[in-house]
């Protein structure tokens, strides 16, 4: 039996040693899933981790970041790489990247 596109991500999430890319999680999962997919999946994968570990395991993300002159963008309602810098109007934008950690 195969796993579905979701449970491919967690699984991904929860063996990475380190944070990853929408694209990153895309290339690893394999498929027709583009990073833009990955995004839309990710609020529910957070959901099921939480719920599936009782609250001890949770995906955490690290905010993209402008990498001309370092704002980060901190209030995402929903996970996404912005297209352009609210304060340098940059579009030299690091992408969101994403890790399930474990709770002490």
């Amino acid at each position: 039996m195969s796993l579905t596109t979701r449970e491919r991500i967690v699984e991904v999430l929860k063996s990475a040693n380190r944070p990853l890319t929408a694209e990153e999680i895309a290339n690893l999962i394999g498929g027709d899933v583009s990073p833009r997919e990955i995004y839309e999946h990710l609020a529910h994968v957070a959901k099921t981790i939480r719920a599936r570990s009782g609250g001890r395991e949770v995906l955490v993300m690290e905010p993209p970041q402008c990498r001309k002159c370092g704002y980060v963008f901190k209030d995402l309602e929903v996970p996404k790489k912005p297209s352009r810098c609210p304060r340098c109007k940059s579009e030299w934008i690091s992408p969101p990247r994403f890790l399930v950690i474990v709770k002490d």
